[in-house]
């Protein structure tokens, strides 16, 4: 028997497409209509709440409707709300990169604005192909990337990932990429555990680099976490050593923090806990905390000189949108970045890390079909797995990732999943009694899913 529909309902599933969603199963289970945020809390039109346990697609750092971020945008809004950025600038763009720059690694001193992650990871990748060919090394048009990556899905974007959900059918249309298997702790080649790993795996990329170095121009990766591969985690070290690998070979790194960035693993960027300096930093998501669209791509001056000449000397990098360094998201941007400095937020994500850490522990160790769970700062991950012992995977076509977030949704907890991997990446300022709430609820939902599953 089918869900009677809202008017709402009826109009949505009339002329709205949704992203990463089968329409079919809309028919089944229609979008919920929301109407307002509060917090961490998600409203829908008939009064029913949801705990946003993933900061609505890992977006949302500081609550819906946050009071400072709303007021910035609203005075912003009438003053300037967007300007033409070739030969034009703005306050809000100029004092965001100031910050950006103070901020991340040291190097990376120039900032390209761009509308999102997508976007960003395709200004990084024509930036170190074209630095390349203006540095006499032509032969430099490949990238390497690993099994398993995510980094957006636009067609450049969708050549360096390695998700097959995302890639297969527009494989004809992708970059011919290096592939290099990945790091995957949970289900490690060499038996290695994260808290002694020396990073072994680090050898299939090597390998990549000892056999194309002369045709790659840069290796992209997802520092510490590989999100959409399943909130895959791996140690610093790996960074370290592929940071050396990088530059004894002659090659960018290319970093994208937009999931991670912005203290999500406990430090302002993951790629602090290596201590590295990449030659491109992607950030998006987080940067306006939920707001707008809005990503960077940081690099080094050493890059920036190679596109730096007289005009007829055709050098420059031609790549642009027409909201690039939009006013509003700026203004946005820099509110949360104020907010960081103000609020001293690296220090509570740390500490609230620790209690979901704690809590996650004490309610999923040792329950049947836990393969692992993992934390990296305030990202937790559960591996939900057929065979605790032997990491069989569960049935793909059974969706239990997918039922379970069904029916937490009911109890009033969005948990989206990622296959049969259920995470936490909850807003920041979300509070103790609500992070209960919400790893709870989890150990509830999952108990009472598989009490009935005939696997």
């Amino acid at each position: 028997m089918k869900q009677r529909l809202s008017d709402w309902q009826e109009r949505d599933l009339r002329h709205v497409w949704h992203p990463c969603s089968q329409m079919k199963d809309y028919e089944q289970f229609p979008p919920i209509v929301i109407v307002r945020g509060e917090g961490v809390w998600l409203y829908d039109e008939h009064g029913n709440r949801y705990l946003d346990a993933v900061s609505s697609w890992w977006v949302n750092l500081f609550g819906h409707a946050n009071s400072r971020i709303s007021q910035a945008l609203s005075e912003q809004a009438f003053q300037l709300e967007h300007t033409i950025f070739a030969n034009f600038t703005h306050e809000p763009a100029i004092r965001v990169a100031e910050k950006l720059v103070a901020l991340t690694p040291e190097g990376l001193n120039k900032v390209f604005f761009a509308d999102n992650g997508s976007s960003s990871i395709e200004v990084a990748l024509k930036m170190s192909f074209q630095f390349h060919m203006q540095s006499g090394k032509t032969t430099k048009k490949r990238f390497l990337a690993l099994t398993d990556a995510y980094h957006g899905e636009t067609l450049g974007a969708l050549s360096v990932g390695g998700v097959d959900l995302y890639n297969d059918v527009y494989q004809p249309l992708l970059l011919d990429t290096v592939r290099a298997q990945g790091p995957d702790c949970f289900r490690c080649p060499f038996n290695d555990r994260p808290a002694s790993c020396q990073a072994q795996c680090i050898r299939f990329v090597e390998a990549e680099l000892i056999s194309h170095h002369e045709e790659i121009t840069a290796v992209i990766i997802e520092p510490l976490i590989q999100a959409a591969a399943g909130m895959k985690m791996y140690p610093s070290i790996y960074l370290e050593r592929l940071r050396a690998l990088c530059t004894k070979y002659d090659v960018h790194l290319i970093a994208d923090e937009i999931a991670v960035g912005f203290g999500r693993t406990g430090t302002m960027f993951a790629c602090e806990q290596a201590n590295i300096s990449p030659d491109f930093m992607c950030l998006s998501k987080g940067l306006t905390g939920g707001y707008l669209p809005l990503s960077v791509v940081l690099t080094t001056n050493a890059i920036y000189d190679a596109f730096y000449d007289d005009y007829n000397k055709m050098k420059a990098f031609l790549h642009s949108h027409s909201y690039t360094g939009n006013t509003l998201a700026c203004r946005v941007a820099l509110e949360v970045l104020t907010i960081f400095e103000e609020e001293n937020y690296i220090e509570i994500v740390q500490r609230k890390g620790e209690y979901m850490r704690k809590l996650a522990i004490e309610a999923f160790s040792g329950l049947p079909y836990v393969g692992e769970y993992r934390q990296v700062g305030l990202v937790g991950a559960i591996e939900l797995v057929r065979d605790c012992d032997t990491k069989e995977p569960l049935p793909s076509e059974d969706r239990i990732g997918y039922q379970i977030y069904k029916m937490a949704l009911a109890k009033g907890l969005l948990i989206r999943p990622l296959g049969n991997i259920l995470y936490f990446m909850p807003p920041y300022i979300i509070t103790d009694e609500e992070m209960r709430f919400m790893v709870e609820t989890t150990k509830e939902t999952m108990a009472q899913f598989f009490a009935g599953w005939e696997g």
